[in-house]
């Protein structure tokens, strides 16, 4: 298989990024930036597929029904992060700097599963590439209440694919809790174009999850955020009465229960033996497009890919996103939210409403 290579120097990627963060940038320079942009980005698929391989195999020791993917990062988001001030400063990430663009995750069933991943086969592991970043987000949470294992490593080979030396790879390891908590949130994002991913939603909407996920923390015996209540009987009458003030369940019941036509499409998929998948999710048309690709044709997946970003620039109504899993299950249960499948989450929060 032939791997996108690197075309342009650092001060051109880092320039390409300039462009596309200024609103000043005519249409020409935009789109000469996004072709550079498509090239970087293209360039993480292989030190991406072999990271990925090796958290499959190290995940499946731990825990057999362990899930993972890999994914490359859209072109909103890589802007986004581009745009992003902190306290208050000017924006200062570079494009040839940023840390995931291509990406992996495990999900594992539990907790200590997770941390066993990350301790056995990771800090202590006999891994080769270079560790160059980690963050526990499980024993020290972030304010939003996100919470899972970040790991950025830098691709090292001694002999072949050295032109992929150095580009680096983000590797993420969370419990089935936590995962279905982060696709939750990508979900409301999306049907009710916020972004509290991003600590930009609406604040009740940001409360809710942040009062799940110390729920959620305490069934795992881990530090809950900072801010809500400890006591379990104080939090779960907090979580449900933010609940009915914004009718969560029956907003998220709905809009699953709107995709579920196109399940049938996506148990037909899996009859193929395919490796990536494209995701196309039109909000408005309540439509879910699903385009496969075997193993050979990554290459042209990533190219497709491109060209619908660019197709579909600047829509809120409209998400695009290429992932790889081995088996159109997988698909589903490794990204629920481009499913719109919330039930599992909304079993969890059923659970506590109803418990005093």
């Amino acid at each position: 298989m032939v791997w996108e290579k690197r075309k342009y120097a650092k001060f051109e990627i880092n320039n390409a990024g300039k462009i596309l963060i200024n609103d000043q940038s005519s249409d020409e320079e935009k789109n000469r930036a996004l072709e550079i942009l498509d090239n970087w980005r293209a360039t993480h698929s292989y030190p991406m597929h072999i990271l990925q391989m090796r958290l499959k195999n190290k995940s499946q020791k731990v825990d057999e029904n362990s899930i993972t993917a890999q994914r490359l990062k859209r072109i909103p988001a890589i802007i986004y992060k581009l745009k992003r001030s902190y306290n208050g400063r000017k924006p200062s990430m570079k494009l040839y700097q940023m840390q995931d663009i291509g990406g992996c995750r495990a999900v594992l069933s539990n907790i200590s599963q997770a941390r066993k991943l990350c301790e056995d086969y990771y800090l202590k592991g006999d891994l080769k590439h270079k560790r160059v970043g980690f963050k526990d987000y499980i024993t020290h949470p972030k304010t939003d209440g996100y919470r899972s294992i970040h790991l950025v490593y830098e691709y090292k080979s001694d002999k072949g694919k050295q032109e992929f030396n150095e580009l680096r790879v983000e590797v993420q390891i969370r419990s089935k809790l936590q995962h279905l908590w982060a696709t939750a949130i990508e979900t409301v994002d999306f049907f009710t174009r916020q972004a509290i991913k991003s600590s930009e939603g609406h604040p009740d909407w940001a409360d809710l999850f942040k009062l799940v996920s110390s729920a959620f923390a305490k069934m795992e015996n881990c530090p809950c955020i900072l801010g809500t209540p400890e006591d379990e009987k104080e939090l779960y009458s907090k979580i449900k009465q933010k609940e009915k003030e914004l009718n969560v369940i029956s907003k998220m019941s709905g809009w699953t229960n709107a995709m579920q036509f196109f399940r049938q499409e996506i148990k037909a998929k899996s009859k193929k033996k395919v490796q990536f998948f494209l995701l196309e999710l039109d909000i408005l048309g309540e439509k879910l497009n699903i385009t496969s690709y075997t193993k050979e044709e990554e290459q042209k997946a990533i190219s497709d890919y491109s060209a619908l970003e660019k197709r579909h620039s600047g829509r809120k109504d409209y998400d695009v996103v290429l992932v790889g899993v081995d088996t159109a299950n997988d698909l589903q249960k490794a990204y629920p939210n481009y499913f719109v499948d919330s039930r599992e989450f909304l079993s969890y929060l059923r659970k506590i409403i109803s418990k005093y």
